[in-house]
């Protein structure tokens, strides 16, 4: 088999992608700023134009815009997902060090509070704590569905031997995404979490593979995973982790990753390179289970995308037919969050609208609430953690976003 992976480099080139895969925490300092203007700066607005107002277009979809994370903590950050219980939030970010000494290269692991106004929607984070080891590379948090103290992530625990660093390239403009073969899925008590090496639970990976990209069933029994190494290309893993059972149930050619269950446990959803056009598409597919509940396979796979854009992070909304993820169908050069009907695939809307990469959707558990990575924010042009109030019926009334594919 030959391996997928620079097809998928390919692809985010040609995207011209902003900081990505990133995600961020409001310092105590920032937590009061958590209505930002909307006059952000990032690509996609030419010089000495105006900046579109994008609180007015992005609603009523999008309404009480809250920027999380900003880059005078994190110079870059993103990649967050809610807790079951919806108090908190895990990411991924590169710190900016206190003392002015040269930043890490890779991402740590973050968790932290949400902070919620007198109506219940999120205005600020709180109490951030870096919960992975210094000097290891980290992605893909997640945590447990049935106990919200514990959180599965990627990690190298120890530093990569491959020093590229990922993400955006100041100096060309490109994107880099790092495979380290040292990075598997360990999982955390925050509990007793104090950011060392000794405080990881190893789960799945021997450190001579990628193993990450990683989520748990709502039930909390299965894993589902990605795993890369030098014989295969990107394949969808799962692990039964009572029995520590491990297959294989996406094999396709090219690399198939960023996989997350549907909210009734019954599917999977997830983007894949197939196709092998530098291209990325979002698929999904049944659950094949044996009498005692153990996944056994897929069925049914289909495609929800088939066009000639690069779409990623598919994301379920809790309704379970509703998905978000980022795409480049509004130009490789600013990549924007869109909505599909999983049952009727063929009409796309648009969510977002701003200057810059808006990319990363999740949800809260209750629907209410959409957490993102963007580039809209003031000043300093970097990838933070950015949140909003979520209408499902205002984005199912809105028109379609050009031609379905």
């Amino acid at each position: 088999m030959v391996d997928a992976r620079p097809s998928v480099v390919c692809a985010l080139l040609v995207a011209c992608a902003p900081t990505w895969w990133l995600a961020g925490c409001a310092t105590p300092g920032s937590a009061g700023a958590a209505e930002a203007t909307g006059t952000g700066s990032g690509g996609g607005t030419a010089a000495g134009a105006a900046v579109p107002d994008w609180r007015a277009t992005e609603a009523p979809v999008l309404t009480h815009h809250a920027q999380l994370t900003f880059p005078d903590r994190f110079i870059k950050a993103g990649e967050s997902y809610f807790s079951p219980d919806d108090r908190r939030v895990v990411f991924q970010a590169i710190e900016r060090p206190a003392d002015g000494t040269a930043p890490s290269d890779f991402y740590a692991m973050f968790v932290a509070d949400v902070v919620r106004d007198g109506a219940g929607r999120v205005t600020a984070l709180a109490d951030v704590r870096r919960i992975s080891p210094e000097g290891s590379a980290n992605t893909c948090g997640w945590f447990h569905p049935k106990d919200p103290d514990r959180v599965l992530f990627g990690s190298t625990v120890v530093a990569p031997s491959n020093r590229e660093t990922p993400g955006y390239q100041r100096g060309t403009g490109k994107y880099r995404w790092q495979f380290p073969p040292e990075m598997r899925i360990v999982e955390c008590d925050l509990r007793t979490a104090d950011g060392t090496a000794a405080s990881l639970k190893p789960v799945v990976g021997d450190g001579n593979g990628y193993v990450a990209e990683g989520s748990l069933s709502a039930d909390g029994r299965t894993l589902l995973y990605t795993q890369v190494d030098p014989k295969t290309q990107g394949d969808l893993w799962v692990m039964d982790l009572a029995t520590g059972e491990r297959r294989c149930i996406v094999d396709a050619p090219g690399y198939d990753g960023g996989p997350f269950f549907t909210p009734d446990d019954r599917g999977i959803i997830y983007r894949s390179d197939r196709n092998g056009d530098s291209l990325l598409q979002v698929y999904v597919a049944d659950l094949v289970r044996d009498p005692s509940g153990t996944v056994t396979g897929i069925a049914n796979e289909r495609a929800m995308t088939g066009n000639d854009q690069v779409n990623w992070c598919p994301f379920y909304h809790p309704d379970g037919r509703h998905f978000a993820y980022a795409s480049s169908e509004a130009g490789h050069s600013n990549y924007e969050v869109f909505m599909r009907d999983a049952a009727a695939p063929g009409r796309a809307v648009r969510i977002t609208t701003a200057p810059g990469a808006d990319v990363l959707p999740a949800f809260s558990h209750d629907g209410r609430t959409m957490i993102w990575t963007g580039q809209r924010g003031t000043g300093e042009k970097s990838s933070q953690l950015w949140v909003a109030t979520f209408d499902l019926a205002a984005a199912k009334a809105r028109e379609p976003f050009g031609a379905a594919p």
